[in-house]
């Protein structure tokens, strides 16, 4: 029985022992080499991951050949094809370890059975799915509102202990701007200190 994952769910809902036990013993210990795919396009995502060790990343490849990195993950955080998992339809998104990763996976079917069995496991999937949301749409107004140098700084404000987990390709494309754009900013702000 995992002790993170329990963690994890405690400080959303409080569980008893038995209740505790019961939502961690649905999730599955799984080693992924860096570069490895969890979810790729076409295939349903049946799991979703909470990332114990490592670094994900979840992308789509455009028209113009170019890859748009969507979201990231590394400890204690959470990701797949969310559309595909929560759909049961093929996905659009590749989602790859970024280092060597040890992840809880959760199969589609036992989250389900879990959401039957108590309404404080549907509960903290709730909360996730709101938090989740949250993020998704301050990420958006950011890309509409702000400059790229200043989702930059937000960004280094935000998860300083990330910064240095990704490759930079990564995180200009999550930033929404060109590798070579996300240098001149870093460039500049050495240049100011």
């Amino acid at each position: 029985m995992n002790s993170k994952i329990i963690d994890y769910a405690q400080k959303l809902v409080p569980l008893s022992q038995q209740e505790a036990e019961l939502f961690a013993s649905v999730f599955v210990e799984t080693k992924v080499k860096k570069r490895q795919y969890v979810v790729q396009p076409s295939f349903t995502a049946k799991k979703r991951y909470f990332v114990l060790e490592g670094a994900f990343r979840a992308f789509v490849v455009g028209d113009d050949g170019n890859d748009y990195t969507i979201s990231f993950a590394i400890e204690n955080w959470w990701i797949t094809d969310y559309n595909s998992y929560i759909y049961q339809q093929p996905a659009t998104m590749f989602v790859m370890a970024l280092e060597d990763s040890i992840v809880l996976q959760l199969d589609f079917e036992k989250e389900q059975e879990l959401k039957k069995a108590n309404h404080k496991f549907e509960t903290i999937f709730r909360i996730m799915a709101e938090r989740g949301l949250a993020f998704q749409q301050r990420r958006l107004i950011s890309n509409l509102t702000q400059t790229a140098e200043e989702r930059y700084d937000l960004f280094i404000e935000k998860y300083p202990q990330v910064l240095q987990r990704l490759p930079q390709y990564v995180l200009a494309s999550f930033l929404g701007m060109t590798t070579e754009f996300l240098s001149k900013i870093r460039n500049n702000k050495v240049k100011r200190k």
